[in-house]
């Protein structure tokens, strides 16, 4: 088979679900490129002519999933539902992630980053934009928060809030991958603490902005 032979685009996305499919099945460190290449219905060599090597291939791999939930969770955020509302929806998409095999990959991804620093350097940086997307929807929470008249003390701030939220998300999900489930029950009731308390912000900023509650303008 030429290296050329067929359409270049469709033979990337051949490439890059199967070694989707072959990482959530068998994990990075039995990852081979004949397997993934006999899969995708391509010669091995393709693979190394359009990714080089098998880092920038998983990475691909992480951003053709990671830039389409990134796109959803910040199309999330920027809606008109409250904050409670945006909260459920974090929650399915977590389990939609769970279900796809997502959770997996970049559980996969994180545990081959610490031997190796090559994979370390490219997958940080998308780990990273996920923060900051979560640390941009605690700023907004907390704008409306103390709009109602209320305030946290200094100490609690947008970053210590959206360092809670994303690291507590992190670690259950690897407790999820292992099938904890003493550990399942207490995330829950945990997402279901903090889905009651924004609740609560909800219901605030609705009798803030009831017109029974604003002032009257003089005649």
């Amino acid at each position: 088979m030429s290296l050329h032979d067929g359409d270049a685009s469709q033979t990337r996305d051949r490439i890059l679900d199967a070694t989707f499919r072959r990482l959530v099945a068998e994990g990075y460190a039995a990852l081979s490129v004949r397997e993934i290449a006999k899969d995708a219905g391509v010669n091995h060599a393709l693979i190394n002519y359009h990714f080089r090597s098998k880092d920038q291939l998983v990475i691909e791999v992480l951003d053709a999933v990671n830039q389409r939930l990134l796109s959803r969770q910040a199309s999330m955020y920027q809606g008109s539902e409250g904050f409670a509302q945006k909260w459920a929806s974090a929650r399915r998409f977590y389990q939609d992630d769970l279900a796809s095999g997502f959770v997996r990959l970049q559980a996969e991804l994180w545990a081959a980053s610490l031997s190796n620093p090559g994979l370390r350097e490219k997958f940080l940086p998308r780990l990273l934009a996920w923060k900051q997307l979560v640390l941009g929807g605690v700023r907004e929470a907390l704008v409306a928060y103390e709009a109602t008249g209320a305030k946290l003390p200094p100490p609690f701030t947008a970053e210590v809030v959206a360092c809670w939220i994303s690291e507590f998300w992190l670690g259950m999900e690897f407790a999820d991958l292992l099938g904890v489930k003493e550990e399942s029950l207490a995330h829950h009731a945990a997402l279901d603490a903090v889905q009651w308390l924004l609740q609560s912000l909800d219901e605030k900023l609705a009798e803030r902005s009831s017109p029974a509650r604003r002032p009257r303008r003089r005649a």
